[in-house]
């Protein structure tokens, strides 16, 4: 990368480029989690496709690596080059335009760097929804959540990031530029190529603008949260809300005691509203339109009663205004920052079928608590989708997190043989990136990573977008 490439590649993005040491790169070359750190030759930011084109034309005609990255929430190391330096950092940040919002179609056209809250405020000023949601949000972009595939708090309901997406727009790898903006809701012509880009963490293109469908903004939402005594309970609590409202329940969210005590103990303004300290939580939202105010909050009530009753919840509170409902949900969206603060864990990010997970938290969390002396499960996340953030953290009077960190190969390496025994997935909602692609490499399906190397290698021939992220 010489002196006279540097400047090409600048020209190409409009001129907004610069090398790390002529100004601070810090936030573009560290994870989220601080757990990576990398190099890269330029940063380029620019603000429109066409520049976008002209860098990837260009990164293609030289055998150039490319690193686009979005809000760098990622938790991976996927938005994040690699440490030789050689890479083109290609950042999105300025391609943040709302193009359009169309409330006949329920369609919002987006560009890439559009941060998620942003679209949730747009939305909400024209009366819908854009039903995905994650704790993020205040800095995660659109462009990183399709290429991601983010999940989040009410997949239960209305599915990934995959079914939010009508259209795409994206750089090629060779600096073509497909257009499939179009909001279509059926299109049947063949390959539908914008599928391979969402999850594809940047290694087959780079997604440059969206078209995603919005849906009414509910009339009402109740919110409420429930003491349990196990997993098991809270499954059983979650399959009676689901009959009870036929499928009005949007977000049913398990969190360990632990969470609480961490997040109370962290983020100031946060409390456990529950008199007593229960083993386990449930966070439940219920969302409706169309029946008017007053109906959901009175049927959560009177099934969370019956519940009681039944011993499947010992205690529960319902938010009464939307500071309280806030509250409520602040316990949840804050514990990834608190768990940060109180020091390092060992994290997974697993999915399995829903009815297996409260047994995997107690089967395989047991058998690490028990081989492993001064281990503690720390497991929280979204039980309605069979997603669960399996966390491995220590007593530091036992074990301290120096000695848990030398252990992370050994249960990893255990954990995931469980998953595979089990038919689960060492990533449920967080990627691969280059964190898990080995992973991926020794326990992927042998039929479906040759279909990948396959795709890779003919719409990227040359190597050059996001190397050594997924595909090792």
């Amino acid at each position: 990368m010489n002196d006279e490439l540097k400047a090409a590649f600048v020209a190409a993005a409009g001129g907004a480029g610069f090398a790390p040491g002529d100004e601070d790169a810090s936030a573009y070359l560290t994870d989220w989690r601080g757990t990576k750190t990398g190099s890269a030759a330029l940063i380029l930011k620019p603000g429109k496709t066409a520049e976008v084109a002209a860098v990837i034309a260009l990164a293609n005609e030289t055998a150039t690596p490319v690193v686009t990255q979005g809000g760098n929430t990622g938790l991976v190391g996927g938005s994040v080059p690699e440490a030789d330096g050689g890479a083109v950092l290609l950042n999105l940040s300025r391609m943040n335009a709302v193009r359009a919002v169309n409330s006949g179609s329920m369609t919002a056209t987006v560009e890439a760097g559009v941060i998620l809250q942003t679209l949730h405020e747009t939305a909400a000023a024209e009366g819908m929804l854009f039903p995905l949601s994650l704790g993020a949000k205040g800095s995660a972009t659109i462009g990183g959540l399709i290429s991601t595939n983010a999940g989040g708090t009410q997949v239960l309901r209305y599915g990934t990031m995959r079914a939010q997406v009508l259209g795409l727009e994206a750089v090629m790898p060779d600096g073509s530029v497909l257009n499939q903006l179009t909001p279509l809701r059926k299109d049947n012509t063949g390959y539908d190529i914008k599928q391979l880009l969402i999850g594809a963490e940047g290694t087959l293109g780079v997604v440059t603008a969206a078209s995603l469908r919005l849906v009414a903004a509910p009339d009402e939402t109740a919110t409420a949260l429930a003491g349990l005594s196990s997993p098991e309970a809270a499954l059983a609590l979650l399959g009676q809300l689901q009959a009870a409202t036929g499928g009005q329940v949007d977000s049913f969210e398990l969190i360990p005691r632990i969470a609480v005590e961490l997040v109370t103990a962290h983020v100031p303004g946060t409390r456990d509203p529950l008199a007593a300290a229960h083993d386990w939580y449930a966070l439940i939202e219920l969302t409706g339109g169309g029946g008017g105010e007053g109906v959901l909050r009175p049927l959560l009530e009177a099934e969370l009663a019956d519940a009681i009753e039944q011993s499947r919840v010992a205690d529960a509170v319902i938010a009464e205004s939307g500071q309280q409902r806030g509250d409520l949900w602040r316990l949840r969206e804050t514990i990834a920052e608190a768990e940060k603060v109180d020091g390092v864990a060992i994290k997974f990010d697993i999915s399995v079928p829903v009815g297996d997970m409260p047994g995997f938290i107690d089967r395989v969390g047991g058998a690490i608590e028990r081989r492993w002396a001064g281990t503690s499960i720390f497991a929280f996340g979204h039980l309605g989708d069979g997603n669960i953030h399996f966390n491995v953290r220590s007593d530091i009077d036992v074990l301290t997190r120096a000695a848990l960190m030398d252990l992370r190969p050994a249960i990893t390496a255990f954990v995931y043989e469980e998953l595979r025994a089990r038919g689960g997935s060492i990533s449920a909602e967080h990627g691969i990136g280059s964190l898990k692609a080995d992973a991926l490499a020794r326990l992927g399906d042998p039929g479906k990573l040759a279909a990948m190397r396959a795709v890779k290698a003919a719409l990227d021939p040359r190597g050059i977008m996001n190397p050594g992220k997924v595909l090792v």
